[in-house]
């Protein structure tokens, strides 16, 4: 069945399969965080994006071939509250950005600079360092060989705008900025985009609002 990434908590995973790798969304409750399980078809390693909550359906989704690594998008606290549990119970080393380490409670083996390099197997990811929703979140690009590319945003970029800024003016034009010019000005219409929330959606069908998103100011 053709990947829509529309996935409900407590519903079944949905699962993209590309030439190299095979990305697994699930979503898990109380609000609705979207947690992704990326393997590498041509060593079976996994690495988990934001261990949000429910550890029993993550370690359910990851199976019994194991966990290499996961990665922590940003510090709010509902992209984490499975975090321990699943490092417990695989042995997998934790990424995180470096400016956001000290507000998550599950120490990160590996601080994450922008343009640092994440592998998954044979797989090489590019993190991107997104300011405004928190001051470390990080975007993983996979600029796929034999397609286009895909980007896990975290909170950073949804269907209809970027992150929640709280109303800050400074902190929703930093992140505009980083977004436009991380993102957008770098990759393609066709790039997938999974946020930490709700659908998923791409770059081209984002890139005709964002003057509007600049006026409206969120």
């Amino acid at each position: 069945m053709a990947y829509h990434g529309q996935v409900t908590v407590g519903g079944p995973p949905d699962v993209h399969e590309l030439t190299h790798l095979i990305i697994s969304k699930v979503a898990v409750g109380p609000m609705d965080n979207n947690a992704y399980l990326l393997r590498c078809r041509q060593t079976g390693e996994q690495l988990l994006i934001d261990a949000a909550e429910e550890p029993q359906t993550l370690l359910n989704l990851i199976g019994p071939s194991g966990l290499a690594s996961v990665l922590t998008t940003h510090r709010h606290g509902d992209h984490w509250q499975a975090l321990a549990a699943v490092v417990a119970a695989t042995g997998a080393r934790t990424l995180a950005g470096r400016h956001d380490i000290a507000g998550i409670p599950v120490a990160t083996d590996v601080p994450l600079d922008d343009g640092d390099e994440v592998r998954v197997g044979e797989v090489a990811l590019t993190a991107r360092h997104l300011v405004g929703h928190t001051p470390g979140s990080i975007a993983l690009v996979y600029d796929d060989p034999s397609g286009h590319p895909h980007v896990f945003t975290g909170d950073c970029l949804f269907p209809g705008g970027v992150g929640n800024t709280h109303q800050d003016p400074q902190a929703f034009t930093q992140l505009l900025h980083d977004v436009e010019t991380k993102i957008f000005d770098r990759l393609p219409d066709e790039t997938w985009v999974y946020p930490g929330h709700g659908d998923d959606t791409t770059l081209g069908d984002e890139r005709p609002h964002l003057s509007e998103w600049r006026a409206r100011g969120w």
